[in-house]
């Protein structure tokens, strides 16, 4: 039985770091960024374009309730990114990073469903470590980026992001740290 871990995480808690730490620690492939590279390959679409339709996609949801589910490409994304995912994790143990992929992967009989969160003051401090940012600026970055990534889980899954109920495991990688966050999703494998 193939083992997957998936990763949802908030924007600044570290999820992404810590999920390719456990795929490294595991020896096993980490998927991100590198989904996005398959699904332009398979769709045809550049990255550019297919990002621009996420976003829409997530500010559809968040401005109206009854959003549209309607083609407008992002049918035909989610179908490529859905279809990719399935068969990354039909090929063996891994780590997937976002994407909906707990969801997607919902019925996988051998799946790690995780949520890394953190405190806003935690968040903020690692964005300027991590990427350098700074000013005032940076608390509604991170409320954006959440509400962005919730409207998109929301408009895909029709479940609530980040509700605990929805996870195996939820880890507050402010409290935890990263190092004992990897420590504890691996030991959990």
């Amino acid at each position: 039985m193939n083992r997957i871990i998936t990763i949802s995480r908030e924007f600044g808690s570290g999820g992404r770091t810590i999920g390719q730490q456990v795929a490294e620690k595991l020896g096993i492939p980490c998927y991100d960024q590198n989904l996005l590279d398959r699904i332009a390959e398979e769709s045809g679409l550049t990255k550019g374009y297919i990002e621009e339709r996420i976003e829409n996609t997530r500010r559809s949801w968040f401005t109206s309730a009854s959003a549209d589910r309607s083609p407008r490409n992002t049918s035909y994304i989610w179908s490529v990114q859905k279809k990719i995912i399935l068969d990354v994790a039909s090929q063996g143990p891994c780590v997937i990073i976002g994407r909906c992929a707990d969801f997607i992967l919902k019925d996988q009989a051998d799946l790690l469903k995780v949520f890394i969160t953190a405190s806003v003051p935690d968040r903020a401090k690692r964005v300027v470590e991590k990427y350098g940012e700074n000013g005032d600026a940076i608390e509604q970055r991170l409320r954006e980026k959440d509400i962005s990534r919730s409207s998109y889980y929301r408009f895909y899954t029709d479940m609530e992001w980040g509700i605990c109920k929805n996870y195996d495991i939820s880890l507050n990688s402010g409290l935890l740290g990263i190092d004992r966050c990897v420590e504890i999703i691996t030991s959990m494998y």
